[in-house]
């Protein structure tokens, strides 16, 4: 599983340096610093709208955490995987956001004393091969509040992106995609035990569960 050591050691930069569209240190801490200089005028807190993998793994040290509702933007499996848990052989689809809907997930209140440093944690976990555009969206909170957070929504100029996300595309892709960071299988079920164990549902990863697991043939398979 992905560690905070591994981000910040560069140990997991390391891991995609055979890819031709890898971003430097300097090119995300662009992107970060552009993103803070667009943050909603207002604005008092930080918090980060995690829907995947931030879910079972946010790997960021945070002082709140809430279920919330995002506002726009709906779950899709629409970035072409070849490293990580996908190879070019065998590639698989990673997870993003795009527009229409809403989702259902996680917000994370990041500390104001360590935000500098979390924040450089996010995006190089997320902006390594600069795959996701960073957007200010509005959420509602579990409480009723309404605020805008941070979230990493599908860059759709980016060459991984693949138009074609439905269940019957990609659950073939998933179900046998694997890398050095493990199986396609094992993000999407741990995303689907993420949302349960938050009380929350999402028809289109539960489907596509349901569907990987039986061309597996291992339901439950972790």
């Amino acid at each position: 599983m992905l560690t905070r050591e591994a981000i910040n050691s560069g140990a997991y930069l390391e891991h995609f340096e055979s890819q031709p569209n890898l971003w430097t240190r300097e090119r995300i801490q662009s992107s970060l610093t552009e993103t803070m200089l667009a943050r909603p005028a207002g604005l008092v807190d930080t918090w980060i709208f995690a829907y995947g993998s931030l879910m079972w793994n946010p790997l960021v040290e945070f002082e709140k955490r809430q279920t919330a509702t995002l506002h726009g933007w709906h779950r899709s499996f629409c970035l072409r995987m070849v490293t990580g848990r996908g190879s070019p052989e065998g590639p698989g689809r990673m997870l993003a956001l795009r527009q229409g809907d809403q989702t259902d997930g996680v917000a994370l209140k990041l500390p104001d004393a360590t935000l500098d440093k979390e924040l450089q944690l996010v995006w190089i976990r997320e902006m390594v091969l600069g795959s996701y555009r960073p957007t200010w969206a509005l959420i509602t909170l579990q409480d009723g509040t309404e605020t805008h957070a941070l979230t990493f929504v599908a860059d759709e100029r980016c060459e991984q992106f693949e138009q074609d996300s439905r269940v019957a595309t990609v659950a073939p892709l998933i179900s046998t995609a694997t890398g050095q960071f493990g199986s396609n299988t094992e993000y999407l079920l741990k995303l689907s035990k993420a949302l349960s164990e938050c009380g929350l549902q999402d028809s289109y990863i539960e489907e596509l569960a349901s569907e990987v697991e039986r061309q597996s043939g291992e339901p439950g398979a972790m």
